[in-house]
């Protein structure tokens, strides 16, 4: 099991572009005349292919339509999943500290924001990326190393959306969900599964702890954004992945249940 909170992934690099020229068609030359022959045989044809059409034509009345496509959409509005990513992608925040980094999610109108433990660990100030692009500072303002859990404030909490917290309880296996943050650096990623099992129990923190389980992809970066249900509540915190020897994704990830996330978050905020 591993925490997700240092982002470390492979270049990105642009091959050379090679593009190759088409060749000129080649010329086989016969015996002397043979060329001729070749051009006046092919124009015959043609000129036989073109009256041939034509005739068809004439025969069979105008020409098959086009194959059906689908209508352009009349309204512009969203739907479904897409829907859900655009209600809760500007409550997500990327968070840098120290030169490592996660994600997490505004819970409040006065500026805090609710991450993991082990993305701000020795942090006292952070920065905060919003959905737009914005830079603000954030203030560690309490953390919880149990339960991984850690609360920032923001200097300018005018600018943030607040997400809305749903019930963890209310979950099903087999609901569909949202896995919304940063993974390896990639600001505003969403990836989609299911709730895979409740009350799995895992290593979260210092001590063992149930977890939410999903198969939306999670990956370093994402420790600390939300787990959205279909509605675009806030059902979990992405928090740990179990991976294989070569690491990354497969397709087991653990959310802290916001049911509670939550309690802990209201505790460090009023103390």
């Amino acid at each position: 099991m591993r925490g997700l909170g240092r982002p470390s992934g492979p270049e990105f690099l642009t091959p050379p572009l090679v593009i190759r020229e088409e060749e000129p068609p080649r010329v086989v030359r016969g015996p002397r005349g043979g060329r001729l022959l070749l051009t006046a045989t092919l124009v015959a044809a043609l000129t036989g292919a073109a009256a041939g059409v034509a005739g068809a034509r004439l025969s069979e009345g105008p020409a098959p339509a086009a194959l059906p496509r689908a209508a352009p959409n009349p309204s512009a509005n969203l739907a479904g999943l897409s829907a859900t990513a655009a209600r809760v992608l500007p409550s997500v925040v990327s968070i840098e500290s120290d030169g490592s980094g996660g994600s997490g999610f505004v819970v409040d109108g006065r500026g805090h924001v609710l991450t993991n433990a082990h993305v701000v660990r020795g942090s006292d100030q952070v920065t905060v990326v919003l959905s737009d692009g914005s830079r603000l500072t954030a203030q560690v303002i309490g953390e919880d190393d149990d339960e991984d859990l850690a609360v920032l404030e923001v200097n300018y909490p005018r600018e943030l959306t607040p997400a809305t917290l749903g019930r963890s309880a209310d979950l099903s296996v087999g609901d569909q969900v949202l896995a919304i943050g940063s993974p390896l650096g990639l600001s505003g990623t969403v990836t989609a599964g299911i709730v895979s099992a409740l009350d799995r129990e895992v290593r979260l923190g210092g001590a063992r702890r149930t977890a939410v389980q999903t198969d939306a992809s999670i990956n370093p970066g994402n420790s600390g954004g939300p787990l959205v249900n279909a509605r675009g509540e806030v059902v979990g915190v992405n928090t740990a992945i179990a991976t294989g020897r070569g690491g990354g994704n497969i397709g087991i990830g653990f959310a802290i249940p916001i049911d509670r996330a939550a309690p802990i978050a209201e505790r460090i905020i009023r103390n």
